[in-house]
């Protein structure tokens, strides 16, 4: 692996690994971010859960 061409090409697989992995962590994040907000916002104010005048508990 003395060349330059086979130098260059470990190179660019390990810049390929490395890039991968950063979306394998931010992807999955990115989802369950969107999951966790979206829950809050449906959830947020419902009419179910608001109580009217004089209605008991």
């Amino acid at each position: 692996m003395g060349t330059r061409a086979a130098r260059a090409a470990v190179l660019v697989a390990a810049m390929m690994f490395f890039a991968v992995l950063a979306l394998d962590i931010a992807v999955p994040t990115l989802v369950l971010c969107i999951m966790a907000s979206s829950v809050w916002l449906v959830s947020f104010d419902t009419p179910v859960l608001r109580k009217r005048e004089g209605e008991a508990a």
